[in-house]
C-alpha cells in the first residue's frame, strides 16, 4: 500500500496549474492507494459542482487530471474548515482508488466560526482495501502554544474518534515539529501512535519545511511537520519526502511525504 500526504497550498502558490500537473503525474505514476491533502482551496464565489465542492476546488481538479492520466480511477472527498485569504474556502481532502464505505467530518477546535481562520475540521474515511476496512484521516492541526486553539485540545478530540479495532492512518500537516522534544509530536506518540517514518526500513531526513512559511513566520530551521501516523506497529518499507526539489519539483511551501507499507 502506498500513501501520500501533502499540504498543497492550493491557489496561494504561483504557477499552480503547472504544479497541479506535477502532482497529478506523480499520483498516476505511483498509483497511491490514498492521498491526503491540506489547504485545499476553492473560491467562495465559485460555482458548485457537487455537494460543497466548487468547480475550482484544487483537489477536484487534481482528481480529474489524475483520472485522465491514470489507468485506475480515483474518487475525492472534501471538507471545508474556514475562510482563507479573504476569498477562499479552505479545507482538507482525500483521494483514493478504493471503495469508500463511510466518511465523517470532525470539528476539533473550540471555534466553529467558519470566518475564523483557526477553525479546523478533519476528514475521516473508512475504505475497503484488499477486503480490509481501514480508516484514513486527512489532518490539519494548529500549534502547540496557541492560546486560542491549543494543539493538545485539538488532538485529544481527534484521537478520541479513533477506532482501535481498525488499522488507522492519520495523515497531514500537524504543525508541530518532530525535531522538538516534549511538545506536540511527542504528545501524539505518547498517546500510543506510531510514526511511519520511525518504522520505515529505508528513509531520508524527513524534512518537509525549510525556512519561514505562513504560520512559521520567524522560522529559520528545517522542520518535519508533515507526518503519516498509524495506530499500531506495522512494517513500513520506506518513507521519503517528495516535491522537495530533489525528489520531484517543489509544488508548495510544504514538501510531501510518501510511504510504502
Amino acid at each position: 500500500m502506498k500513501l501520500l500526504t501533502l499540504n498543497c497550498h492550493s491557489w496561494i502558490e504561483e504557477n499552480q496549474l503547472e504544479k497541479l500537473e506535477i502532482i497529478a503525474k506523480d499520483i498516476a505514476e505511483k498509483e497511491y492507494d490514498v492521498v491526503a491533502l491540506q489547504e485545499v482551496n476553492q473560491l467562495i464565489e465559485g460555482k458548485i459542482v457537487e455537494g460543497i465542492v466548487k468547480e475550482d476546488n484544487f483537489a477536484f481538479l487534481l482528481m480529474n487530471r489524475v483520472n485522465e492520466l491514470s489507468k485506475v480511477k480515483y474518487t475525492m472527498l472534501y471538507e471545508k474548515s474556514h475562510v482563507g485569504y479573504g476569498k477562499y474556502e479552505e479545507g482538507v481532502a482525500l483521494l483514493t482508488k478504493h471503495k469508500v464505505l463511510n466518511t465523517n467530518s470532525l470539528l476539533i477546535t473550540n471555534s466553529n466560526n467558519f470566518s475564523f481562520w483557526k477553525t479546523r475540521k478533519i476528514l475521516k474515511a473508512t475504505l475497503l482495501v484488499n477486503n480490509n476496512e481501514i480508516d484514513f484521516y486527512s489532518c490539519h492541526l494548529g500549534w502547540w502554544n496557541d492560546e486560542e486553539e491549543p494543539f493538545k485540545q485539538q488532538f485529544d478530540r481527534l484521537y478520541n474518534t479513533i477506532d482501535n479495532n481498525k488499522l488507522t492512518f492519520l495523515m497531514g500537516d500537524f504543525n508541530n515539529n518532530a525535531f522538538i522534544r516534549n511538545e506536540g509530536y511527542d504528545y501524539m506518540l505518547k498517546k500510543g501512535l506510531f510514526d511511519t517514518y520511525n518504522l520505515a526500513l529505508v528513509k531520508d531526513d524527513g524534512v518537509t519545511v525549510k525556512g519561514k512559511i505562513a504560520g512559521w513566520d520567524k522560522n529559520k530551521n528545517d522542520l518535519r511537520l508533515d507526518l503519516i501516523l498509524v495506530n499500531r506497529p506495522i512494517t513500513v518499507k520506506s518513507s521519503f519526502v517528495i516535491f522537495n526539489g530533489k525528489n520531484k519539483e517543489v509544488v508548495s511551501d510544504h514538501f510531501g511525504v510518501c510511504v510504502e507499507i
